[in-house]
């Protein structure tokens, strides 16, 4: 695991020697960290081309660093630790699991600015959170794939049971159920973010199960190109994944981080920045569609994109009741849209999804 830090010459000479320089300190200094590589070309590479966006807006005005690769737990802590201690002005956490180790930072250096992707814990006035409305996307990929599956399975390779995750479940279900009420949900849990051969082996299991579309909440190519090879169908995860897979390929919910980075960056630089809680979709730009494959019939596609529409223009709400969990229980009434919070802390399965979530 390396710090990889762009440095101007003389500068960097006088940081390394002596510490931050009064020029360096004028520079503002912004760091990144992932839980996996950039080269994933799912999550982690999509954060990355926010910070790749933000230096290609700012130029000298700002110094990245990104650390890839860094677990969800100890050494989340001393990353985070030492960037904030090495003259960071703003860093980016951008996995749940960096929430605690995040905020531990933020009060141990208050000067520092932290933004924490995906989390809602912000203990110290120097910490805000941000997330994208992902289950849009789900919820008009759930028409897609409720209409081009043959076999109404759909198979769905799943990270960790947050409610982020579980959230994106239940709305695929309850968009694919809308169009064909034969559906079924298949769920296998892989306990992590990235791991090629894991993600592949759950999408192989899914498939020998009957499902002809998987999706994916982990981040790497991996399930796709399983898809590719047996001849089903797919949906990409937090990037356009096509060309791993462009038989596959129905499309993917993409994460469009860069004017987030952009915006708070500049907040930041001109004393503009406020403590807050940004959950953004289709309407503000953080969530997009990647382009649809040729072989979604015309109808289907205007199916989608009306519905992506309808959740821009707020006629349509991925979560309107009435909405009943396994047991029957009624978590959102008729005619009742659940509320963020219900959405935030979604700890439950809809009813007709298969299997039970993780403890």
């Amino acid at each position: 695991m390396h710090l990889k830090s762009k440095l101007g010459g003389a500068a960097a000479a006088a940081v390394l020697a002596f510490g931050l320089s009064t020029a360096a300190q004028a520079q503002m200094k912004v760091g990144f960290v992932y839980v996996g590589p950039i080269g994933d070309h799912g999550w982690n590479y999509q954060h990355h081309q926010g910070l790749l966006a933000l230096k290609k807006a700012l130029g000298s005005k700002v110094t990245t660093t990104h650390v890839e690769k860094v677990a969800e737990n100890a050494d989340a802590t001393r990353v985070i630790t030492k960037l904030a201690s090495t003259g960071h002005n703003l860093i980016f956490t951008t996995s749940f699991g960096y929430m605690n180790p995040t905020n531990k930072a933020a009060k141990r250096f208050p000067k520092v600015t932290f933004e924490h992707a995906t989390g809602y814990k912000r203990l110290s006035p120097n910490v805000s959170t941000y997330s994208a409305r992902f289950y849009e996307g789900r919820y008009v990929v759930g028409k897609i794939v409720g209409k081009m599956t043959k076999t109404n399975t759909i198979g769905y390779v799943a990270s960790f049971p947050i409610p982020e995750v579980i959230r994106g479940i239940n709305a695929t279900y309850l968009s694919a159920k809308s169009v064909n009420p034969k559906i079924k949900i298949k769920v296998v849990w892989v306990s992590t973010w990235y791991d090629p051969g894991k993600e592949a082996d759950a999408a192989k299991t899914l498939i020998d199960q009957g499902a002809d579309v998987i999706m994916q909440h982990t981040d790497s190519p991996a399930p796709l190109q399983v898809a590719e090879k047996r001849g089903v169908y797919a949906v990409g995860q937090a990037s356009d994944m096509r060309n791993f897979g462009k038989k596959a390929h129905l499309t993917a919910i993409v994460n469009n981080w860069a004017p987030y980075y952009l915006a708070r960056t500049k907040a930041v630089m001109d004393g503009s920045w406020k403590q807050q809680d940004t959950w953004h979709g289709f309407k503000e730009g953080m969530v997009k569609m990647a382009p649809y494959n040729s072989a979604i019939p015309a109808e289907v596609v205007k199916l989608a994109e009306d519905t992506r529409k309808g959740i821009i223009a707020g006629t349509i709400h991925p979560f309107e009741g009435e909405i009943r969990d396994q047991s029957g229980k009624i978590r959102i009434p008729a005619g009742k849209r659940a509320d963020d919070g219900l959405m935030a802390g979604m700890n439950f399965y809809v009813q007709g999804v298969d299997g039970t979530i993780p403890k």
